[in-house]
This record gives C-alpha cells, structure tokens and sequence, in this order.
C-alpha cells in the first residue's frame, strides 16, 4: 500500500473510483476529522491509502508528492482499450501513447496533478 496525500476525503474517492474505476476497499471513521480510506485499481497491486492533508506542509505537497517525477504506474493488459477509457472519462493525458521497447506507456495526471504512468508491458 502507498500513501496519498489528498485534499479530500470525498473528492479523491469519487475521482479513483468514478473515473480511473479503481474499487473502494475500506473508508473507516478514525476520528470526526480523520479516516482510513484505500483504494484499488484492482485485485492484484498496490493499494492507495488517501490520507487528507491536515498541516500547511501535507497541503504543499499536494499533487507534487515526487517533485514533479512519474509518481505511480497503473499497469494494463489492454492499452489501448484502457487509454481512450480513461481519456473519454476527462482523464488528463500529457502526452500521446508511446511504444518503447518495454512496451506501451502514456504520462497522466490525477485529479491533483500527480503524474502516473498507464503502462502495458510487453
């Protein structure tokens, strides 16, 4: 599991759910301010665990959480199925689909602007 820093608790679950189609594992009460929220993109792979910013330097990071580097990779078996998904469900690309030697790969931002890599590996 990987920890996110997001805005909102209800923001970032409608967003991974609604439009990268990932599955709402646990959204548990901790406390009135606090929640343990994961998410899936599937059954195998890592987890996000959504943790809301709660200080100046959490809400800085927000959308940079790797200094502007490809921060996650979203692994396909169909890519080019999966990409034109995403893009028809307003997904941000910032490049079109490249075909390397390891395989298809395509740079998207998260609804914060993390950058992800879509990916099909050969």
């Amino acid at each position: 599991m990987v920890t996110l820093v997001v805005r909102d608790y209800d923001e970032a679950i409608a967003w991974y759910t609604k439009v990268l189609g990932f599955s709402l594992v646990n959204d548990t009460a901790l406390s009135q301010t606090k929640r343990w929220v994961v998410v899936a993109p599937g059954s195998d792979g890592a987890r996000l665990l959504l943790a809301k910013a709660d200080d100046d330097t959490q809400k800085a990071s927000i959308g940079n959480q790797t200094g502007g580097r490809v921060a996650l990779f979203l692994h396909t078996d169909d890519f080019p199925v999966d990409h034109a998904k995403m893009v028809e469900a307003g997904v941000h690309f910032l490049e079109e689909p490249r075909h390397e030697p390891y395989g298809s790969v395509a740079v998207f931002e998260d609804l914060y602007g993390n950058k992800w890599d879509l990916l099909e590996l050969k």
